[in-house]
């Protein structure tokens, strides 16, 4: 099976709200190239997702530029896989994007893809566990312009840059169950930043779970590709325990 003809580069504000130059346009056009090739001999995605890869991977994926903050540092993407959403973010413009895949199969793809559309990313091939955060304060990092659209709104910009002061974006996409997206998480924001995570019909179901062990503000923003999915930003997370204050 083969992917469906990518959409017209007029069509993103009307199916993600959102618009990018014609040059980032065609990168991402290469890329889900790159991806069908690949995915031959590596299993990247599904075969049954070949013909939906632009609207369930890589629309999907784009549709969360807006959600990162103007003044964020840098991203790292859990469980990077194909590059959903880690790649497709960095080709768009977040800053500082780095990818950590244990599969040194899909790590060696996401080495070549970035190579291939020219994405400057870090590829971390290993465990989760074993990464260690980024020493930011010694990369260097581009201004970093918020893509402009519906969803950049006062509400997504409301938090408090000088307590977040330069903080990290933390992705991942269909990596884990909340709770665990947020123990893996929570050594790398060391206090600040924040996490944007897709999730599908039981996003309620997977928060009233997390609550149990950690203290959070979240903040849940429609999916535009998918009526039954929620992205989540979540930021302020502690342990419970650690705040004697909540």
């Amino acid at each position: 099976m083969r992917a469906a003809p990518p959409p017209s580069l007029s069509e993103l504000p009307r199916l993600i709200g959102l618009s990018v130059s014609r040059e980032t346009w065609e990168r991402l056009v290469l890329f889900a190239e790159l991806v069908l090739r690949w995915n031959a001999g590596v299993r990247l995605i599904a075969r049954a997702d070949e013909p939906k890869l632009w609207s369930r991977h890589i629309l999907d994926s784009l549709q969360l530029l807006p959600l990162i903050l103007s003044y964020t540092k840098g991203v790292i993407d859990l469980g990077s896989g194909a590059g959903f959403p880690g790649i497709v973010l960095a080709i768009a413009g977040a800053p500082s994007v780095t990818l950590v895949e244990a599969d040194e199969r899909k790590a060696a793809f996401l080495r070549e893809a970035a190579r291939r559309t020219s994405t400057p990313v870090v590829v971390h091939a290993g465990r989760i566990e074993h990464f260690h955060r980024v020493q930011w304060d010694i990369v260097p990092t581009l201004p970093f312009e918020v893509a402009k659209g519906p969803q950049t709104t006062a509400d997504t910009r409301r938090f408090d840059a000088a307590t977040l002061a330069n903080p990290i974006a933390v992705t991942a996409r269909g990596l884990a169950a909340l709770s665990a997206l947020l123990r893996y998480s929570y050594p790398l924001l060391r206090g600040s930043g924040y996490c944007i995570f897709p999730k599908g019909q039981q996003a309620e179901a997977e928060l009233t779970q997390a609550e149990a062990a950690w203290h959070m503000r979240v903040e849940r923003f429609p999916s535009r590709i998918s009526l039954r999915s929620t992205i989540l930003r979540i930021s302020e997370i502690e342990p419970v325990g650690n705040h004697p204050s909540r």
